[in-house]
């Protein structure tokens, strides 16, 4: 039997990057996922998942869309608020409507869907929220403000709802992803004056060299998710490359 036999799953943002690879990861090892995201057909598919369209901004259309996805899983046990959006410049760099979009997005964005699942959850023998944290909660990175402000609320909040929901049996926990080679980072590279040196920087930066590949994030989160870590709440794993913890020599030709 896999890890995640019998076990229902809702994966917010998981229709790219980081969250279709912890959809199709999950359900590799058994589970039954229905993808919550913004950029999928209403009861879509995304790699033969089922898929729900919603937009984390708006609370009636996630509670809408949360009520959905569990009554096509039948109950829910897993629930990983991945959805996310990045930005970028110093802390003057942004008008007060970025950092309301951004941290309604990142932030509000996980509580609303959080909110409206956490009934279905309590209703499990294995309740488990994963949230998808980043590199910039534990470490200061240039041009990062308002994202890295949005996610040190995730990590903090992870904490909080961890203490919160421990007596619920519901564990509470996150991924902590260093630069990941996604979409996202794509385009950021692509507006870059020089995509191939920008692209070495941040391979740099990361202690092991590279870019954090998306399936290296979807085996944490699996871990995180299943019975494995049943002792485990209240806490981050990081996947970065030694990025958060290491201070190690520059590489030399």
């Amino acid at each position: 039997m896999s890890r995640f036999e019998g076990v229902r799953a809702l994966v917010t943002g998981g229709a790219s990057g980081i969250g279709a690879a912890i959809t199709r990861r999950l359900a590799a090892e058994g589970a039954t996922v229905v993808v919550l995201d913004r950029d999928v057909e209403p009861r879509g598919l995304v790699d033969g998942v089922a898929a729900v369209r919603a937009d984390v901004s708006d609370d009636a259309g996630v509670r809408a869309a949360v009520a959905e996805g569990v009554a096509l899983l039948g109950g829910l046990d897993v629930l990983v608020n991945n959805a996310g959006i990045g930005a970028q410049g110093a802390v003057q760099d942004n008008p007060d409507d970025e950092w309301h979009r951004v941290l309604d997005v990142n932030v509000l964005g996980l509580v609303r869907v959080t909110r409206a699942a956490l009934p279905a959850l309590r209703g499990s023998a294995r309740g488990v929220i994963v949230n998808t944290g980043s590199i910039a909660a534990t470490a200061g990175l240039p041009q990062r403000a308002v994202y890295s402000a949005s996610k040190g609320a995730v990590l903090s909040l992870t904490r909080a709802m961890a203490a919160d929901l421990v007596a619920d049996g519901i564990r509470v926990v996150a991924v902590n992803p260093g630069t990941v080679d996604t979409p996202w980072v794509g385009r950021l590279l692509g507006s870059a004056p020089d995509p191939t040196a920008e692209r070495a920087a941040l391979e740099a930066r990361q202690p092991h060299g590279r870019l954090v590949d998306p399936d290296e994030v979807a085996a944490a989160v699996a871990y995180l998710a299943s019975a494995d870590s049943g002792s485990t709440t209240g806490t981050a794993i990081a996947v970065d490359g030694g990025m958060d913890g290491l201070r190690v020599r520059p590489r030399t030709a």
